[in-house]
C-alpha cells in the first residue's frame, strides 16, 4: 500500500453518532441474550425483528427503497459494534449488508431492486449461497446446475456452509447454466424460501458463532423465474468475486469487534483480579500483554477502516481488503488467546466471556476466503 492509498480513518459526526447508537442497542438488546443464544445455537426471533427496526439490515439501501441510505463504512461500523457483543449477530448483519444487499445494489436491474431491497431492509433476511462440498476456496468448481426451461430455470444440486440459512427468506444462489463454459457459465439467481423444489437442509453444529445458523441448501427441480436472474447469464463469477472482495472488509470489521470485546473484558478483569495482595494490573508482565493486545487491535482497526474508506471513495481496494481480513483475523486469534491467558483458569470456563470470543474468532481465518487465499491475492496484486 502506498501512502496515496491510505484513506481517512477518523469518523464524521454522523458516523460517530451512528456507532454510539449501535453500541447502546448492542448493550441493551443483545448482551442479555448472548449466553442463551450460544448455548441453544439459535438466533432469538425477537432480536431479529429489532435489528430490522433499528435499521441495520439495509444500511446502504437507498431511502427510497426503505433503507438507511448510509455508506459502506457505516455498515462496517455496525458490524464491528455488534461483534463486540456477539459475533453471531454481527455476521447476520454482515452477510445481509456487504454481500446480499450490495450485490443487488450493484448488479441487479430496477425490477429486482424495487421488489427485493425493501423486503431485505424491513423484514426478510437475505442469504449468499456460493459454497458447495467440492467448491470451497475453489469457488468456481461449483456443480449446482441451472437448466433453461423457457419461462424459468430449474436448479438441481446442493449448497453447503450457508450462513443464516435457517432464518433467511431470500437466497442469492450461484449455479452453472453451461458447464462447457466453465466459470463463464455461472449465473446468479434469487431464490425465495417458498419456491417449489427448494428447502433448507441440515444445520451444522459449530465451534463458534453458534447462534448463527450454517446449513445445507437442497435444490430438487427448483423452479426460478427468469426475472429473478441477477445480472446477466454467465456473469455470476463477476458478481461473486466483486461482492466477496467487499464482504472481506465486513469480516475484518467483525474481527475488530470481537477483538475489542475481548480486550475490554481483559482490561476490566485485570483491574479487579488480585494475586499476591495486589491487582494483577500492577504487574509489568500483565501490562505488557495488555499493551500488545491494544497495538494489535488498533492495527486491525486502521486496516479495516482504510479499506472501507477506499471502497466508499470508489478507489481500488481489493489488496487492502485482503490485507485487512488477513491481519484482523490473525490478530483476533492472538488477542482472544491472550485474553484467555489473562483470565487464567477463569478464562477457560463459560462463566466468563473470553472463551466465547476465542471460539468465535477462529472462523475469521476461514470464511469468505481463507488466510491462504488472502495471501495469494496480495501476492498477485504485488506481482501484477
Amino acid at each position: 500500500m502506498s501512502d496515496q492509498r491510505f484513506a481517512l480513518t477518523t469518523l464524521t459526526d454522523d458516523e460517530a453518532a451512528f456507532r454510539a447508537a449501535i453500541r447502546e442497542f448492542s448493550e441493551g438488546e443483545i448482551k442479555p441474550l448472548v449466553t442463551k443464544m450460544d448455548e441453544e445455537a439459535t438466533m432469538d426471533p425477537g432480536l431479529i425483528k429489532k435489528l430490522f427496526e433499528m435499521g441495520v439490515m439495509g444500511i446502504e439501501t437507498p431511502d427510497s427503497l426503505g433503507g438507511a441510505g448510509g455508506s459502506f463504512t457505516m455498515a462496517c461500523l455496525a458490524i464491528e459494534e455488534l461483534g463486540r457483543i456477539d459475533a453471531s449477530v454481527s455476521v447476520l448483519v454482515d452477510v445481509q449488508n456487504t454481500l446480499v444487499t450490495n450485490a443487488l445494489i450493484n448488479f441487479s436491474n430496477d425490477s429486482i431492486q424495487k421488489k427485493y431491497l425493501p423486503q431485505l431492509a424491513r423484514e426478510k433476511i437475505g442469504d449468499y449461497a456460493l459454497s458447495e462440498s467440492g467448491s470451497g476456496s475453489d469457488a468456481f468448481a461449483l456443480r449446482l446446475k441451472a437448466e433453461d426451461k423457457g419461462s424459468h430455470y430449474v436448479l438441481n444440486g446442493h449448497k453447503l456452509w450457508i450462513t443464516s440459512a435457517n432464518e433467511a427468506g431470500v437466497f442469492l444462489v450461484f449455479a452453472n447454466t453451461d458447464f462447457a463454459k466453465g466459470y463463464k457459465g455461472i449465473t446468479g439467481f434469487l431464490v425465495e424460501r417458498n419456491f417449489k423444489g427448494f428447502k433448507v437442509g441440515k444445520k451444522e453444529d459449530k465451534l463458534g458463532i453458534r447462534a448463527s445458523s450454517t446449513c445445507e441448501l437442497l435444490f430438487e427441480n427448483c423452479e426460478v423465474p427468469k426475472e429473478n436472474i441477477v445480472g446477466e447469464i454467465g456473469k455470476g463469477y463477476k458478481i461473486a468475486i466483486e461482492t466477496l472482495n467487499e464482504g472481506r472488509i465486513g469480516i475484518g470489521a467483525q474481527m475488530v469487534g470481537i477483538s475489542q470485546g475481548a480486550y475490554e473484558a481483559s482490561l476490566s478483569y485485570i483491574k479487579t483480579r488480585e494475586q499476591f495482595g495486589k491487582s494483577i494490573s500492577s504487574f509489568q508482565g500483565v501490562q505488557f500483554q495488555l499493551a500488545e493486545m491494544r497495538c494489535l487491535l488498533e492495527q486491525s482497526r486502521l486496516l479495516v477502516y482504510n479499506a472501507a474508506r477506499l471502497k466508499d471513495s470508489k478507489q481500488p481496494f481489493v489488496e487492502e481488503a485482503a490485507i485487512a481480513k488477513l491481519v484482523s483475523s490473525r490478530n483476533a486469534e492472538k488477542i482472544c488467546s491472550m485474553a484467555v491467558d489473562l483470565f487464567g483458569g477463569n478464562g477457560f470456563t463459560k462463566e466468563y466471556p473470553v472463551e466465547k470470543f476465542f471460539r468465535d474468532c477462529k472462523i475469521g481465518q476461514i470464511y469468505e476466503g481463507t488466510s491462504n487465499m488472502q495471501l495469494q491475492t496480495i501476492a498477485k496484486m504485488q506481482l501484477g
